[in-house]
């Protein structure tokens, strides 16, 4: 437990300062990743198949597919954007503004041990909040090595 709770304090306090990052800048970030993903695609998919059984075709189509939300994640500026409806009654505007939650909370069952983290993560964190993953206790190999790869690629520890 108290290793659950240093990563929800180390999260909080990472958040501040996440969340005033530049948009932009949390793209590149996410643009890294991918990058570093692609890079150790092979890696990550041998974890999962040593770990959890899978074939290694089906693995490297896990871990394809994750990263296909990263590359998601890398264009939802647009998305972020908040809106302002001007006189929608007389003498009335509405605006609405989107902003980070803060920490948010993965679980990762143990039959996607990379899949399912990636999509979390790249959302979570390109959106401006500060994410805590729990890895399944039965192969959690590929979402360690993710979450170094995320360190790689900018987010903050």
């Amino acid at each position: 437990m108290s290793e659950f709770n240093g990563a929800v304090e180390s999260a909080k306090a990472a958040f501040p300062k996440w969340r005033d990052t530049p948009i932009p800048t949390r793209t590149r970030v996410m643009l890294k990743y991918q990058e570093l993903i692609r890079d150790n695609m092979d890696s990550l998919a041998e974890s999962v198949t040593a770990e959890q059984g899978k074939t290694l075709s089906d693995a490297k189509g896990d871990v394809f597919r994750g990263l296909e939300v990263v590359e998601a994640a890398c264009g939802i500026a647009p998305f972020l954007m908040g809106e302002v409806l001007e006189n929608v009654a007389s003498g009335i505007d509405c605006k609405s503004v989107r902003q980070p939650l803060g920490v948010v909370g993965g679980i990762c069952p143990f039959n996607f041990p990379a899949m399912v983290p990636l999509w979390m993560i790249p959302m979570a964190v390109t959106s401006g909040n500060t994410m805590v993953l729990k890895p399944s206790e039965r192969d959690p190999g590929a979402a360690m090595m993710l979450a170094d790869l995320a360190q790689q690629a900018g987010l903050p520890k």
